[in-house]
């Protein structure tokens, strides 16, 4: 027969009560956290999740962050093109008074005076900043896209500015999985490049035949006009798409997110009402197991002289 010592109860006793002792201190510390698992022995195959759920909200969050810029940026550009296509408007309105033969030259002088205002207003917009980044000049936006020398006058020389070839890069945002979207728009695509509507040549031709009171030659270059400004409305257009698309995006990302945060909590998250109840009850066994011990060691050396 095996013969039970003294000394193999207390050791009993006290594996019962550290392991009694543990299992009350693990549920006491989910009870504390709010959490089920605080570490990855809590459940192996759960953690494993939990570290996927949190990496994909972390990937989650930064297409958000990239919707919202990819968003500023294209409502930069939408006012720009507007501001850009209200100057053109203008300046085919100049030109139609401007064919008009029965204007003294004086008269075209004056209508001359605010086409060369239009031009460099168009410069201006041709350079505009976003963030520190020039929209117009595609990968180069640290690179003003329209520089020009300083003239006799003091004034820039903007004779130039049909030639400026701006950098054709595309700017893509991540706003997804594998799902990048071009947001700029370059100059040239804008304001035009070697065609025969390029709107500064076509501004330059105008005034030209203005100060030379050839107003044939300012109705010839209506259809550039024309031309030039429905390429702006179709760019505009494909900004307004791009908008929407990004509406769309940014609205799945959300409903990405909140699912994502569920199934995060249910792996993560602890029920308080069956922690509460299951601390109770370890407690009380904890209790029990120090009064039940307390009765089984009682022996001390006078017992055994005796």
């Amino acid at each position: 027969m095996l013969r039970v010592t003294s000394n193999m109860m207390n050791s009993q006793l006290l594996l019962n009560l550290n392991r009694n002792a543990r299992t009350m201190n693990d549920t006491q510390l989910q009870l504390s956290t709010g959490r089920k698992l605080n570490k990855p022995s809590d459940d192996p195959v759960g953690i494993t999740y939990s570290l996927r759920y949190r990496s994909e909200l972390s990937a989650n969050s930064q297409y958000q962050e990239n919707v919202d810029d990819a968003t500023s940026w294209l409502e930069f550009n939408d006012t720009v093109l507007t501001q850009a296509g209200d100057v053109v408007q203008r300046l085919r309105e100049l030109s139609v008074q401007g064919a008009n033969g029965t204007n003294p030259q004086e008269a075209l002088d004056s209508i001359n005076a605010e086409v060369k205002q239009l031009k460099e207003q168009l410069i201006d917009i041709a350079n505009s900043q976003f963030k520190g980044k020039y929209i117009f000049n595609g990968q180069q936006y640290t690179e003003q896209p329209y520089q020009f020398p300083t003239g006799a006058d003091g004034k820039l020389d903007t004779s130039s500015a049909s030639s400026v070839i701006t950098d054709d890069g595309q700017l893509n945002y991540t706003v997804g999985e594998s799902v990048q979207l071009p947001i700029n728009i370059t100059g040239n695509e804008m304001f035009g490049g070697q065609e025969g509507d390029n709107i500064f040549a076509v501004i330059d031709k105008i005034s030209a035949a203005l100060a030379n009171g050839d107003t044939s030659e300012v109705s010839n270059q209506l259809g550039n006009l024309d031309s030039r400004y429905n390429k702006m409305l179709t760019v505009q257009a494909d900004v307004g798409a791009k908008s929407n698309r990004i509406e769309l995006m940014k609205n799945r990302l959300t409903d990405l997110e909140v699912n994502l945060t569920d199934m995060q909590s249910k792996t993560e998250d602890g029920d308080y009402a069956e922690l509460l109840t299951k601390s109770k009850v370890q407690e009380n066994i904890y209790n029990a197991s120090l009064s039940v011990g307390a009765k089984i060691i009682q022996n001390s050396l006078v017992d055994f002289i005796r």
